[in-house]
């Protein structure tokens, strides 16, 4: 299995690079799967209700913690380590990563505890590859409130957030790429959509064949 995640601020373009993606690679004949989080199996997007639920303006930070790591654990059990020993490329439209940079750089929580938190949580697992979408928190906003206001979506809790919050989140993915250089490789995600992509599929093939991984996976399907 080769675990995959793209991480990035709000209004990214993350999940809709993940969609056309997983598209182009099947079509290749990989054998692809795209989750989310929090969410990806049935308790985790119960869990993800709750979390993003507007109404819950109470919730404590260590709370709100916990259940995404709650969500992430059950994620973990029912749809990514069942296949540890696959052929399968999966990829997770957020993963750990975030947790660190929303609550810990975003809320201001000890990031080491958070960090010690996950590492129990979940076996100390990590992605063999990170994406991280890099996108002005200005920009990405932006981007959120048109697509919302175009599809008549609902906005959740986190879109409640100042601008100074998204900023923080910002950096926080910033410093956790600079920390992670060998995992984490970074997209200028302020580009045209179709350039995003491009460099995202480029850089998940280079991946693929630098580790050998496409003899592997080649003309497997999900």
């Amino acid at each position: 299995m080769i675990f995959i995640t793209f991480e990035g601020p709000e209004g990214s373009g993350k999940t809709s690079i993940l969609e056309k993606l997983k598209e182009r690679l099947w079509k290749e004949g990989l054998a692809v799967i795209a989750t989310r989080e929090p969410g990806g199996s049935v308790i985790s997007e119960q869990i993800r209700q709750i979390i993003l639920n507007k109404t819950h303006k109470t919730m404590d930070p260590w709370t709100e913690v916990l259940l995404y790591v709650a969500a992430r654990r059950q994620h973990l059990e029912e749809k990514i380590f069942p296949e540890k020993n696959s052929k399968k490329i999966i990829i997770c439209d957020r993963f750990s990563d975030s947790t660190v940079a929303y609550q810990g750089y975003g809320r201001k929580l000890d990031i080491n505890k958070i960090n010690k938190i996950q590492e129990i949580a979940f076996d100390n697992f990590e992605p063999n590859l990170t994406i991280f979408f890099d996108v002005d928190p200005k920009i990405g906003l932006k981007r959120i409130w048109k697509r919302k206001f175009l599809l008549n979506h609902k906005h959740d809790r986190l879109d409640k957030e100042d601008l100074e919050f998204h900023e923080r989140v910002y950096q926080g993915y910033k410093t956790i790429a600079k920390h992670n250089k060998d995992r984490i490789k970074i997209v200028n995600a302020n580009q045209k959509f179709n350039e995003v992509f491009e460099e995202v599929y480029k850089l998940i093939k280079i991946f693929i064949e630098k580790n050998n991984y496409q003899t592997l996976v080649k003309n497997l399907r999900v």
